[in-house]
């Protein structure tokens, strides 16, 4: 099942919008805020397919019924980009266990790539939620690298992976290479991939604008 948040009216638009935008991209610290806030509505979203469970609560005047959400995700994030989606993911979700996993484009002098997995910090997830957030899903074939990485620790009931824009070819990617049992949520899916992997019109480089260029 793919969501895109994007297809309608509300105000994860405008964050869409300033994201994308190369006069306020000048600002990382507003790039990064924005990409927060949006992790944040995804979290809403998303918290909206969990278990919940009723609880009572004691309160001064007594005792008031609550539902409460049954068990915690395990929030996991594709670094370095994905650093400022899985904050506003963990600003909801305050109890929810956290993985961290690099991948990187390898550049050939050829003008090709390959996707290498290097470091992975994880707990068990096996038969737990996981989410997977990496701002942008291009090709798709580094989200499909990290979730098959991920499995060594378990494997999910469910996963909900998590990406700000995407490509239209990188969607299909996904959809064709991961199981059922995955839900994918866009902010916006753009129609072109240029050849070097780039997504048009798409933001740019979400790593350096949030953090700085790389060497």
């Amino acid at each position: 099942m793919v969501h895109i948040l994007g297809n309608n009216n509300s105000v994860f638009n405008e964050y869409i919008a300033e994201i994308r935008d190369e006069t306020i991209q000048k600002d990382s610290m507003r790039f990064r805020r924005n990409m927060e806030r949006m992790g944040e509505i995804m979290a809403y979203e998303i918290s909206k397919t969990l278990a919940f469970e009723n609880k009572d609560t004691t309160t001064p005047l007594g005792i008031a019924t609550v539902s409460r959400i049954q068990e915690q995700p395990v929030i996991a994030t594709i670094l370095r980009a994905g650093l400022a989606v899985h904050q506003g993911f963990l600003n909801y979700f305050d109890k929810a266990e956290n993985a961290f996993i690099s991948a990187y484009r390898k550049h050939h002098k050829d003008g090709s790539f390959d996707v290498q997995v290097e470091y992975m910090a994880c707990p068990v997830i096996e038969n737990k939620v996981l989410i997977l957030c990496d701002p942008m899903l291009a090709t798709g074939s580094s989200m499909i690298l990290t979730y098959k990485a991920l499995l060594q620790r378990g494997k999910p009931k469910h996963t909900h992976i998590v990406s700000i824009i995407a490509s239209s070819e990188g969607v299909e990617y996904a959809k064709k290479h991961l199981p059922e049992n995955i839900t994918l949520w866009c902010g916006a899916v753009d129609d072109e991939l240029t050849a070097q992997a780039y997504i048009v019109p798409g933001l740019g480089d979400a790593g350096d604008l949030a953090y700085g260029n790389k060497i």
